[in-house]
């Protein structure tokens, strides 16, 4: 597990009202989101049942998936949560709890961009807490055999998703969506409305199970020939004079937002089923005809490598295309230090906290030619330089005229190695404040990694001195 970057969590500005019907239950409901603190994540609250009940959303209270995604637990039951949360996670809310007076959200349109629509009139404001993504470097695939459903997660910089779907329609065809990063959901994915087949739709109609569905929120998929018979029992389920269907095979006429829309919605349902997961995650999934039971099953799969994978989460990410904050000119004018003494090659992460640099180690380094030459090791005092000289450039990173003030280490406590760093090795250096700089003392935590496992960690002080007038 990887920590990809850090930022803030999200809320919300004010509270947001919404009100429609479910598509299943017929039911109409009054909705209201409304801000919540820091680490409280989603949660939906039944405040039409005694003691109002919440329900997280979390991927452990499912109970159905049968047409959509329904949570349960001390009591609330809430269905087709789907679309919202891919709203939030598409508008990067965090924490949000959602207040329903009834057992399902809202269908609206059949997409989430009236939800899009409904954050952005009311903002979202940054919280004081950090934010942070959860990459893997392992592949985590889940195959449905029956189903013929296969979806993978693979490690990657960002999250996006490439989506497949083959109904064996020849209306549809076979179709494929892709949202090259979350910042793409809004425009790219969000308006795509639900959709069903007609031998679905007359399933539902004929077993009372789609008591608010409407053309006006969902596709239909006319999939067989129909007759003039067919069409008005069709117009009287929907409370319709007549209904149509377009040579393409879309009942009523309905001119779809894109030519892949249907695609695109099994995307976005992705998006708002992976929530449950309950982690900010960055990764690439490729989902092969997705649904909402492999979308579940596979967000379990991913929270429990999460789960198990958590202690490493704060791994910083080195991406050697991205080009450093600091590269060594840089970093010779802020530190003292020269050949064979510099032990940082360049910084790729530098903030008010935190700072990550990069040593590539090779066998010309000059402390191997005594160091067991014939089986070079880096000396962990020497890896505890480069962690204090990665320190110095937080630290000094601080004060206004860096070039005039040098850093010096008071004290090492806590030290461990973990693991050898050998020729060939790029050591990833972390060193994060562990409280205010006061009187120019700085309290500092700092990790080797070497890929994604701890070489080297220790905690250390270190002393800010002005040592010249100016260059």
């Amino acid at each position: 597990m990887e920590n990809q970057q850090l930022q803030n969590q999200h809320t919300l500005k004010g509270d947001i009202s919404i009100s429609g019907v479910g598509l299943h239950t017929g039911a109409s409901v009054n909705m209201t989101l409304k801000p919540a603190s820091p680490g409280s994540g989603i949660k939906f609250q039944r405040v039409d049942l005694p003691n109002q009940p919440v329900v997280k959303a979390d991927v452990d209270y499912v109970v159905d998936t049968a047409r959509g995604t329904t949570l349960e637990h001390n009591g609330a039951r809430v269905s087709t949560v789907e679309h919202l949360l891919a709203a939030l996670v598409g508008t990067g809310v965090d924490n949000v709890l959602i207040e329903l007076d009834g057992p399902e959200i809202p269908i609206m349109d059949g997409s989430s961009l009236p939800f899009i629509e409904a954050i952005e009139r009311t903002g979202t404001q940054d919280q004081d807490a950090k934010k942070i993504y959860y990459t893997i470097d392992t592949n985590i695939s889940y195959y449905d055999e029956q189903k013929k459903v296969e979806m993978v997660a693979l490690p990657a910089l960002d999250y996006s998703i490439t989506c497949l779907i083959d109904f064996n329609s020849p209306v549809l065809g076979t179709q494929h969506a892709k949202m090259k990063n979350i910042e793409h959901f809004r425009n790219e994915i969000a308006s795509s409305r639900t959709f069903c087949f007609l031998h679905e739709l007359e399933y539902l109609l004929s077993n009372n199970l789609i008591k608010g569905g409407d053309i006006n929120n969902a596709i239909v998929v006319v999939d067989r020939a129909v007759n003039e018979e067919d069409m008005s029992r069709l117009a009287k389920a929907f409370n319709r004079d007549t209904i149509s269907v377009q040579r393409e095979g879309i009942l009523n006429n309905i001119e779809l937002r894109f030519p892949n829309e249907p695609a695109r919605h099994k995307l976005l349902d992705v998006v708002g089923d992976l929530a449950l997961i309950g982690y900010p995650i960055k990764a690439h999934i490729i989902a092969n005809r997705p649904g909402h039971a492999s979308n579940v099953e596979f967000a379990r799969k991913i929270k429990a490598y999460i789960k198990k994978n958590k202690h490493n989460k704060d791994v910083p990410v080195y991406d050697p295309n991205q080009p450093p904050i600091f590269d060594t000119p840089r970093i010779e004018r802020t530190l003292p230090h020269r050949y064979p003494m510099l032990l940082v090659d360049k910084i790729i992460e530098l903030g008010e906290e935190r700072v990550v640099g990069i040593k590539n180690v090779t066998f010309n380094e000059h402390f191997f030619q005594g160091h067991f030459p014939s089986n070079p090791v880096m000396p962990g005092v020497l890896q505890l330089e480069a962690l204090a000289q990665v320190g110095g450039i937080l630290a000094l990173n601080r004060v206004p005229d860096p070039e005039n003030y040098d850093t010096y280490f008071l004290k090492i406590d806590n030290c461990k190695f973990k693991q050898k760093v050998v020729p060939g090795d790029t050591m990833i250096l972390k060193m994060e404040l562990l409280s205010p700089i006061r009187r120019g003392l700085v309290e500092m935590r700092g990790t080797v990694f070497i890929g994604n496992k701890v070489a080297t960690e220790a905690d250390m002080i270190a002393q800010i001195i002005k040592t010249r007038e100016g260059k």
